[in-house]
């Protein structure tokens, strides 16, 4: 199966009504750069970035001076030394410039790689969560780039890791029948009102979650502390509710409003300061403990995922493969995290759609344990395979590739 042409999209959808607003981010416009690898059959991969609209375009400009190469390759040769592939598009020099590894040539690479990986699966006509879980240790790894991780993560180590972990995979296969439990992350967007916030969280009870997301980083703290203690009140004791600060405070900040917001018994805050500076959240770490800290969603790269990890300054990982270098950066860094001993619990800027397939395999594959999965519904009826909930819990994927494809309009 021969890649053809490559195509580009600039896809973005208006939200409205206060959905996906947070603490620094009052766009309620989502996007995808999007990358469609056809080939010489009806089949097409197709590979997402995440924006927010405004600049979407620069990254599909991106897409397309990056994936040049890959027209005329066929997937299973491609796919067989994919590290190696994605180290040269990675590092082609005059785009390294731009970077390295991190903003609009990053998103870029996230939509080819994983383009390239939906092309493969649905070559070989299976799920990506199936497709990876069939290759050996070494194939596996044999996708990655492990470049300027030899000081903490080998190849020997990565395989090593994974073949450790095929002694339990019987047990752990159970995921394949629950299901992937969900998080509500759309109870508590930052411009809901105290009453949307009631209902929402009453009707996630319903609807079989048993943990949920408040977005804070309020100016005025008070009221972040106000809406925390309502969503506890109303969620009740036995809830998990986890706190999102996207940023908002100064180190200083963030110790103070951290302390007077662990009276709710938060099960995380996640994003409390830059995700640039790890030594701020190696020192808030320790501040705060036992309140946990979960980075990621802007963590750009493997390299200061590693820093991050090596500081003790993540409790939760969430690396999201619509953000760094696609499925092939996320499955390394799973397994760094998996090294650090520190959960995967991905930020979901795909919706879910191809975060179902991952955490399927960071679980039965690595080892990683069975937490929950983001949910966050409001582009579903975009795609044409929309992740599934029911009663609190993710349905395994059956459809072929990674559940990228979009609906037509």
């Amino acid at each position: 199966m021969y890649i053809t042409k490559i195509e580009v999209t600039d896809k973005r959808f208006n939200l409205g009504n206060g959905a996906g607003s947070d603490a620094v981010n009052d766009s309620t416009q989502y996007a995808y750069a999007i990358c469609e690898l056809h080939t010489d059959s009806s089949v097409k991969g197709i590979g997402l970035a995440f924006t927010l609209g405004a600049g979407n375009d620069l990254v599909c400009k991106a897409i397309q001076y990056l994936s040049e190469t890959l027209q005329g390759r066929e997937i299973e040769e491609l796919m067989s030394d994919f590290g190696s592939v994605y180290r040269s598009i990675l590092d082609s020099p005059t785009y390294r410039w731009l970077g390295p590894h991190k903003g609009v040539m990053q998103l870029a690479l996230a939509a080819i790689v994983n383009a390239c990986f939906d092309l493969w699966a649905k070559s070989r006509q299976v799920p990506l969560w199936k497709l990876l879980l069939d290759l050996s240790p070494k194939e596996l790894v044999a996708t990655l780039d492990l470049n300027y991780l030899e000081d903490v993560l080998t190849i020997e180590e990565a395989e090593n890791i994974l073949r450790n972990n095929l002694t339990g995979r019987t047990l752990r296969n159970r995921v394949l029948q629950t299901g992937y439990k969900a998080y509500d992350t759309s109870v508590g967007w930052f411009n809901y009102s105290d009453e949307k916030i009631k209902e929402n969280v009453a009707r996630a009870i319903d609807r079989g979650f048993t943990a949920m997301k408040l977005k804070v980083g309020s100016n005025d703290p008070l009221r972040d502390i106000r809406r925390a203690k309502l969503v506890r009140a109303e969620a009740g004791d036995r809830t998990t509710i986890m706190l999102d600060a996207n940023q908002k405070w100064n180190l200083p900040q963030a110790i103070s409003i951290c302390k007077e917001l662990s009276t709710i018994n938060p099960y995380w805050i996640e994003e409390p300061t830059h995700p640039d500076d790890v030594l701020a959240h190696q020192t808030l770490a320790k501040e705060i403990a036992p309140l946990k800290i979960a980075a990621g969603e802007h963590i750009p790269n493997k390299i200061i995922f590693k820093n991050f990890l090596e500081a003790g300054a993540m409790d939760f990982c969430q690396v999201d493969c619509v953000r760094v270098g696609g499925v092939s950066e996320f499955l390394t860094i799973s397994l760094l995290a998996k090294k650090f001993n520190v959960p995967v619990v991905p930020h979901v800027g795909d919706m879910g759609q191809i975060h179902q397939h991952l955490v399927l395999f960071n679980h039965v594959a690595i080892g990683h344990e069975n937490l929950f999965l983001e949910h966050i519904p409001h582009l579903a009826k975009y795609f044409k395979n929309p992740a599934n909930i029911s009663g609190g819990y993710y349905a395994v994927p059956a459809e072929a590739g990674n559940s990228s494809d979009l609906v037509t309009s």
